[in-house]
């Protein structure tokens, strides 16, 4: 699937942009996606129960916790969680969405385990001082703990000083300076 378009409806359906938005198949996925009544939560918990019976993908002692941040770009000031923050996929400060997520890793395989948005504190009636906002390290931090499920050996990230690893040994980058 061409890196362009990997996120549109059409390209999930496989088919042309803007012509194929008529697509039966594109319809279908846009109807499911916007009317049907599933909880995500409990399609991920599925989905981990799934990985983790799975002798082939169950974790182990030897596998490793990976904390990373992604952001994709996105304009308007209505849409959820949407800043001026740090987009590391393009290496600037705009506009999007930011997302910490983890996946558990051995030297074979890898499969994610959550993600959750981060929104920014312009977001919340108090700014940074409202009960409800809480910064990426303290996502990645809670990301963690609800890891020990997963019997991870240490946390890997790159970049998160001060992250509490709920006793987890840890392996970081250092920044340059």
């Amino acid at each position: 699937m061409p890196q362009d378009r990997n996120k549109t409806l059409t390209g999930l359906a496989g088919t042309e942009p803007v012509v194929g938005a008529q697509h039966p198949s594109v319809q279908r996925l846009q109807f499911f996606l916007s009317e049907s009544t599933w909880c995500h939560e409990q399609v991920n918990a599925r989905r981990l129960e799934l990985l983790l019976a799975d002798p082939a993908t169950a974790s182990h002692p030897g596998g490793v916790l990976v904390i990373d941040g992604s952001g994709d770009r996105k304009d308007g000031a209505a849409i959820a969680h949407i800043g001026r923050q740090w987009l590391g996929r393009l290496g600037k400060t705009g506009d999007g969405i930011v997302s910490v997520t983890t996946c558990w890793a051995d030297e074979n395989l890898y499969h994610p385990l959550l993600a959750v948005p981060y929104s920014p504190d312009r977001h919340f009636p108090q700014g940074s001082n409202d009960p409800g906002f809480r910064t990426k390290l303290q996502i990645a931090a809670e990301l963690t703990r609800s890891a020990k499920a997963a019997r991870v050996r240490a946390v890997a990230a790159d970049c998160a000083d001060g992250l509490d690893t709920a006793g987890t040994p840890f392996v970081m980058a250092l920044k340059p300076s």
